[in-house]
């Protein structure tokens, strides 16, 4: 039988095809496939870092990714970002009835391809099956461990201070408008390929090149605007962004403007925000520049002390515009 099945999910037989067919044949490693009712880990020795997420995205497969290999970088990105080397993963799928078994493979094999890139080791998993019409194809969950190696790594909200930089890594909002296109029902033609990418390696070369680097942060869910809101929250500082100086492409500009969203609140998979001291915003972004990830990284504002905690957006015509958090959904089942 080429679907899923209740059957899949019962525990019985074709659960234990599955999990050896599918799940043991492109997830298979040395711990895995021990398989115990845990993963045994190896001694960690340093601080730990741990994130979990889930993944609900529709459609599944667009431009430049699809849910499995967005689900392992949205959790190695999660985990960079705190300074952590990420070691391993763990995975549940919910999966609709009659959902194609070579559909799930293919996901399983872009997991795993993904996976191997950034050496994450898939430990653990659980698979779920429900009836038709009580779920969408397949959402996952994941769950990432990571390990702080360097002590002197210090990325806190609380050392960002007036006169420190925010250095954006690229372009904005081309995830976002990549998954609108890709659900066809604009009738648009035109191509926008997801950034859905790990960024593990950048984040790594920074992170050795300044010890100054105060925060960083990736602007997925309610973007660029939102995530500088969340930075800045619970401070007496704002940050004052310059229009002029934040990429973002034509055709994404184009179909924001189109649509009426605005592109500083367009989710993203493979950007990260960088506040860092000015003395080596420089050699930071100097650096970014290198790294194919971070060819079109621009310093795009600073951090002031004024004591409102806000964002403020100067526009290229010289008026200043106050960036609130997003309020409500801008577009569901992005990530």
């Amino acid at each position: 039988m080429d679907i899923i099945t209740l059957a899949h999910g019962s525990g019985g037989k074709a659960t234990h095809s599955l999990i050896k067919d599918v799940f043991y044949k492109h997830f298979k490693n040395d711990i895995l496939l021990q398989q115990k009712d845990s993963g045994i880990l190896q001694n960690l020795n340093g601080k730990i870092a741990v994130t979990t997420d889930s993944f609900v995205v529709k459609p599944i497969f667009f431009h430049g990714g699809d849910i499995g290999k967005l689900s392992v970088c949205g959790t190695v990105n999660d985990l960079a970002v705190c300074g952590a080397k990420p070691l391993y993963i763990t995975v549940g799928f919910i999966i609709e009835e009659g959902l194609k078994i070579d559909v799930l493979e293919k996901i399983t094999k872009s997991m795993a391809k993904t996976a191997e890139k950034t050496e994450i080791k898939i430990v653990a998993g659980d698979t779920k099956v429900v009836e038709k019409g009580k779920a969408d194809k397949i959402f996952i969950n994941t769950t990432g461990i990571g390990l702080i190696e360097d002590n002197q790594i210090d990325l806190s909200i609380n050392r960002i201070k007036e006169g420190d930089k925010v250095i954006l890594s690229g372009t904005l909002g081309d995830h976002g408008m990549c998954i609108m296109n890709s659900r066809g029902e604009l009738g648009l033609d035109a191509y926008i390929k997801s950034d859905c990418c790990l960024l593990n390696t950048l984040i790594r070369d920074i992170l050795k090149i300044s010890k100054n680097i105060k925060f960083m942060r990736d602007p997925t869910r309610g973007g660029l605007a939102t995530t500088l809101n969340e930075i800045i929250e619970n401070s007496n500082n704002s940050i004052v962004l310059n229009e002029g100086d934040i990429p973002i492409k034509k055709k994404v500009m184009s179909m924001c403007e189109l649509l009426g969203f605005d592109p500083l609140y367009v989710a993203n998979e493979g950007k990260i925000v960088v506040i860092v001291s000015d003395n080596d915003a420089d050699i930071v972004l100097k650096i970014m520049r290198k790294n194919p990830l971070g060819k079109d990284s621009k310093i795009i504002g600073r951090v002031i002390n004024d004591g409102n905690n806000r964002v403020y957006l100067k526009t290229e015509i010289g008026g200043t515009r106050m960036l609130n958090m997003l309020s409500g959904e801008l577009l569901p089942r992005i990530c």
